[in-house]
C-alpha cells in the first residue's frame, strides 16, 4: 500500500479565491480553497497554469447528456444531486448505502492540479477538491480477497436526455485494480477551483485517476463495488481494440483511429501548439505498479 502523500501547509497559506482565478499562485503550487483546507502541489504538475473554470465546465465528455462537447453544460442543469447516496458494497467490512453529506465530513479534504488527458488528444491541467480514494476504501474496511474497486454512474433517463440513446450499455461502468485504486493520486473529486462539482462535470462525486485517459475518470458515482474478478468497463464492453481497461497515458500506443504521441491544450485557440504526450500523463511515481506488465498489449 502506497503511503499517503502529505504536506506541511496550514490554513495560514490559503490564497485568496481571485488571485488563483487570476493564475498568480501556480508557480508556487496550489493552495487551498473555499473550507480553509490544506493542500499540496504535485511534482508532475508544478508550473502548469489550471486552464480557466470556464474551458473546464464548458467542454466536457459526458454522454449521458449528450455526445457534443458542449452538451453537458447544456443539458446538465435538470440533474438532482442532493441529496446523494452511494451504495458499497461487495467484499468490504462495512456494506451499506451512504450518504455522501455524511460520507464527506469523515474525509481529509485537499486540492490537487492534476493534468487531465483526453484519448481525443486534447488536455486540460484541472485544480480538483476531493479526497483519497484510498481513505474511503479504509473506512469501509476491503477483504482480503478483494483484488479490484468497480464502480457505476447514476442512471436516470429523465433527468440524463443521453441516456434514452443506446450510445453506451447504461449506466456507465468503470473499474481499477486495487493497488491503483489505493494509490495517493487517485481521488474521489467533489469540486474544482473551491466550488462545489457543477453538474456537466461530474457532480456530486467522481473519480481522478491522472495518469489515465479521461473516460476512466467515472462521473455522478452511485455504487462502488469491491470484487475479486476484473470488473467490466462501459467503453471497453463498446471497442475493446480501442479501450483497454487499464488506459494508461502511454504515447507509445496509438488509439486506432488517430496518433496518441501529441496532444493539444484546451484553451489555447484553434492554432494551440501541439506538446509530446508523457507517459503516465506525467506521473512518474505509479510506474512500479506497472513494472511486469506488457504496456502495449494491456493498454
Amino acid at each position: 500500500m502506497a503511503n499517503r502523500w502529505r504536506n506541511t501547509l496550514t490554513t495560514a497559506d490559503v490564497t485568496p479565491e481571485a488571485m488563483f482565478l487570476n493564475r498568480r499562485q501556480v508557480m508556487a503550487g496550489a493552495a487551498a480553497m473555499g473550507l480553509g483546507l490544506t493542500a499540496a502541489p504535485l511534482r508532475a504538475a508544478t508550473g502548469l497554469e489550471p486552464n480557466s473554470y470556464e474551458d473546464i465546465t464548458s467542454y466536457n465528455n459526458y454522454y449521458e447528456f449528450g455526445t457534443g462537447k458542449e452538451d453537458p453544460a447544456r443539458n446538465a442543469g435538470q440533474l438532482t444531486t442532493d441529496p446523494w447516496t452511494i451504495k458499497i458494497d461487495g467484499l468490504v467490512e462495512k456494506p451499506g448505502d451512504y450518504v455522501l453529506s455524511d460520507l464527506i465530513p469523515q474525509m481529509t479534504t485537499e486540492e490537487r492540479i492534476y493534468r487531465f488527458r483526453c484519448v481525443e488528444a486534447w488536455s486540460m491541467v484541472v485544480p480538483w477538491n476531493g479526497f483519497e480514494l484510498a481513505d474511503l476504501l479504509d473506512l469501509v474496511g476491503v477483504k482480503p480477497e478483494a483484488q479490484y474497486v468497480a464502480f457505476e454512474t447514476l442512471y436516470r433517463p429523465e433527468e440524463m436526455p443521453g441516456t434514452r440513446f443506446p450510445v453506451l450499455d447504461w449506466p456507465y461502468r468503470e473499474g481499477l485494480r486495487l493497488d491503483e485504486a489505493r494509490h495517493p493520486l487517485t481521488l474521489l473529486a467533489t469540486g474544482i477551483y473551491g466550488k462545489p462539482m457543477p453538474n456537466q462535470n461530474g457532480a456530486p462525486i467522481r473519480l481522478v485517476v491522472p495518469w489515465k485517459y479521461g473516460f476512466k475518470y467515472i462521473k455522478s458515482i452511485t455504487r462502488i463495488t469491491l470484487t475479486d474478478k476484473q470488473p467490466k468497463t462501459s467503453w471497453n464492453m463498446a471497442n475493446a481494440r480501442e479501450y483497454g481497461f487499464y488506459s494508461n497515458v502511454n504515447p507509445q500506443v496509438d488509439h486506432p483511429r488517430w496518433s496518441q504521441a501529441t496532444e493539444r491544450r484546451i484553451g489555447g485557440g484553434l492554432f494551440a501548439r501541439r506538446e509530446p504526450t508523457l507517459m503516465f500523463n506525467g506521473y512518474d511515481e505509479v510506474a512500479s505498479l506497472y513494472e511486469a506488465m506488457d504496456l502495449r498489449k494491456n493498454f
